[in-house]
């Protein structure tokens, strides 16, 4: 049971990353989009591509986290406790980063949406790079039962360059999908505008993942020996087929199978890194069958787990592509019930 637990935990992982990383994308353009009057569309194009599921791909991150702390509460513990300030910040930045999307649509007062813009983008900036952060402390053998906040814990190369990979990959993921809500929104040049960021992110990829071969071989050695060999090394290179797929298909204008190779080779990255420090929750220290939860617990939790999936596991699929097809409508000034003021609009 505790093996199965820990394989619904990547998979959570793999879901968050790309459902959540996809939204934390589209704020990294957000936050490059521009000025008010040249970023103007794109924003838009954002805030309506966005509205329909933002909040129910939050709906991962917190199943990862039920997961964590009832299947494997003493991981739960070490975890939070080397890496409070990093989680901190993310849970920071979730909530500003929810506030600033949310509030910046009906605000009328040009000042106000940019205050509330500019939240909204530098959280979804934030928030991936500190939780990159943290998977890298981890992967590198820095958190152990026992060990005490530091910043050596989150602030090490491994980190950072996983941070940066998780700001990478959501960027990619991002522009690829708004690529598809370009063409579905009736916005045909911005989807040009969005594949061609969509291929410099998924440079940015490649790049930062060159200079993370030596930093991994040196700084997270177990994870490294995982990665190169048996089914971590067979993921990775199923990651790098579906990510020159994605670019092929952008080039060649196919949007729609482009958003299914974009979110596999970030599926699969996961899966690597699941394969690679198994059978450790925290390479080398603690293993899946010493972090897990009493037996009972776990019976009770794969139980939980198997009615979570029939019942909203369905409801989350209809979500997403009702979504895709266009079938959703945002929200009007009327439905949030936004008042014009005296002060609207300077």
């Amino acid at each position: 049971m505790a093996d199965f637990i820990a394989w619904v935990l990547v998979i959570a992982i793999a879901a968050y990353a790309c459902a959540g990383g996809t939204d934390y994308g589209a704020g990294f353009w957000d936050l490059l989009a521009g000025g008010a009057e040249r970023g103007k569309r794109p924003r838009r194009l954002i805030d309506q591509a966005m509205a329909p599921v933002w909040e129910a791909n939050n709906v991962w991150l917190i199943f990862v986290l039920i997961i964590m702390w009832t299947g494997f509460p003493t991981m739960f513990q070490a975890v939070f406790s080397a890496m409070w300030l990093p989680l901190a910040l993310a849970a920071v930045g979730l909530v500003l980063r929810g506030a600033g999307f949310a509030l910046r649509k009906p605000a009328r007062r040009l000042a106000q949406r940019r205050i509330y813009g500019a939240v909204f983008a530098i959280a979804s900036l934030l928030t991936p790079f500190f939780l990159g952060a943290v998977l890298g402390g981890i992967a590198s053998g820095r958190v152990k039962v026992g060990t005490t906040a530091s910043a050596d814990a989150w602030a090490n190369g491994t980190s950072v360059l996983t941070g940066l990979l998780a700001v990478a990959a959501t960027a990619f993921l991002g522009a690829v999908f708004l690529c598809c809500d370009a063409l579905r929104l009736g916005a045909p040049d911005l989807v040009d505008y969005f594949r061609v960021r969509a291929l410099c992110a998924f440079g940015a990829v490649v790049v930062l993942g060159l200079i993370a071969l030596p930093v991994t071989h040196d700084d997270a050695r177990y994870v490294w020996d995982g990665l190169i060999g048996g089914l971590g090394l067979l993921l990775i290179i199923l990651a790098a087929v579906c990510g020159l797929a994605t670019v092929l298909l952008l080039l060649r204008r196919s949007h729609g199978w482009s958003r299914y190779t974009s979110v596999a080779s970030v599926a699969l990255v996961v899966g690597a890194w699941g394969f690679a420090q198994r059978p450790y929750v925290l390479p080398t220290s603690l293993t899946v069958a010493e972090a897990a939860g009493a037996t009972h617990t776990l019976r009770w939790l794969v139980i939980v787990t198997a009615i979570a999936i029939v019942l909203v596991g369905p409801a989350l699929v209809l979500l997403y592509r009702l979504d895709t097809m266009g079938e959703l409508e945002e929200l009007t000034d009327a439905d949030t019930r936004a008042a014009r003021t005296s002060g609207d609009n300077l």
